[in-house]
């Protein structure tokens, strides 16, 4: 049995020396199999305007006294991701270089961070992962990493979840983020939550592409100690239309808080909980079979807060080989709530592993 396993290794091994689609999968036993992902990603970005230098537009900002320029190089969104699967249970994990860290004085290192660890089983996700509110296929494809947050479901949770078919159930790490008379970062923790975040999402699917519904209940928490429910919905998804092309959308509205818009929405403001109205739109053509264009808006705007954010941008990509692509994106965000704006220009070069 242990030569058998070896050899099983071993094949899998010079597999994975060899390139080819398969390359990157090992197959131990005829139960077990262990898959090599991820990419490899540098940007040049160049910003210039009255919003302070962000690597990618996070919804908020800081608002500066006059113009300023910037522009940085870097390899930050970097992943590497394994997926081990023993029969029916599969396991995965997943880290970029988003953690924080780096010098650009001395050596630019990063700190890896954990994106993805979740173990799958039976129709069940345990771990972290993205939201079941958020629907992936619906983020526009760009090189400013996922592109209009301001508009888009983004959040990464960990969490208990059915699947079965197109319908999914949820509990979410709870999370009352946001000003409650103390400090408002997004690592702040305003308030002792105690009950999960509970989300449920039906996705229908056809030759036509797949629009999801969500639905959101919250107990958000004071730091009086008073909690209030609250609700949010979602509607989002990506629809074929000529040739490869094809639209993607997201709408959202109610107290979605930190579920959409990144950090342009808090969960609570004031002692009040916040009221959001957040969508995005996207066009993708295939110019031909190599190249690529998508068009893309994002807004959103809140209630107690008084906020409106928004960001708009053109890229065209070009495949030089089925794993190489390079890119270049153009594009504008705008805190109208501050009379602030700052346009950018990223260039990526991208190998997918």
């Amino acid at each position: 049995m242990k030569t058998t396993k070896k050899m099983l290794l071993v094949g899998g091994m010079l597999a994975f020396s060899q390139g080819a689609n398969a390359a990157y999968e090992i197959k131990l036993t005829d139960e077990d199999t262990i898959t090599f992902g991820g990419f490899i990603k540098v940007d040049a970005r160049y910003v210039d305007g009255n919003v302070a230098y962000q690597d990618f537009w996070t919804g908020g900002g800081k608002v500066l006294a006059e113009d300023a320029s910037k522009l940085k190089l870097f390899a930050n969104e970097t992943r590497f991701n394994m997926k081990y699967v023993h029969g029916d249970v599969t396991g995965f994990i997943e880290m970029d270089f988003y953690g924080g860290g780096g010098n650009e004085v001395i050596s630019n290192s990063s700190h890896p961070r954990l994106r993805h660890a979740f173990i799958k089983y039976n129709g069940f996700t345990f771990g972290q992962t993205w939201t079941t509110f958020m629907n992936t296929s619906a983020l526009a494809e760009t090189a400013d990493f996922a592109g209009a947050m301001v508009g888009e479901a983004f959040v990464r949770n960990t969490m208990v979840r059915y699947s079965n078919g197109g319908f999914e159930i949820a509990l979410e790490n709870p999370e009352s983020w946001g000003n409650d008379g103390i400090d408002s970062s997004p690592d702040a923790d305003p308030a002792n939550d105690k009950m999960p975040d509970i989300i449920g999402k039906y996705t229908f699917k056809g030759d036509w592409g797949n629009v999801s519904v969500a639905g959101l209940v919250r107990q958000l928490n004071f730091t009086d100690g008073s909690d209030e429910t609250t609700f949010g919905g979602s509607i989002a998804g990506r629809f074929k239309t000529v040739g490869k092309d094809d639209i993607r959308f997201q709408l959202h509205l109610g107290q979605t808080g930190r579920y959409v818009g990144v950090t342009a929405a808090p969960d609570v403001f004031n002692g009040e909980a916040e009221d959001t109205l957040s969508y995005m739109v996207a066009y993708r053509h295939f110019w031909n079979e190599s190249i690529r264009s998508s068009l893309f808006y994002g807004y959103i705007e809140t209630d107690a807060s008084d906020r409106e954010r928004s960001q708009i941008g053109v890229n065209i990509f070009k495949n030089f080989t089925p794993k190489l692509s390079l890119g270049f994106e153009i594009g504008q965000y705008d805190m109208q709530d501050s009379d602030a704006d700052s346009v950018y220009g990223q260039f990526s070069a991208k190998y997918v592993l």
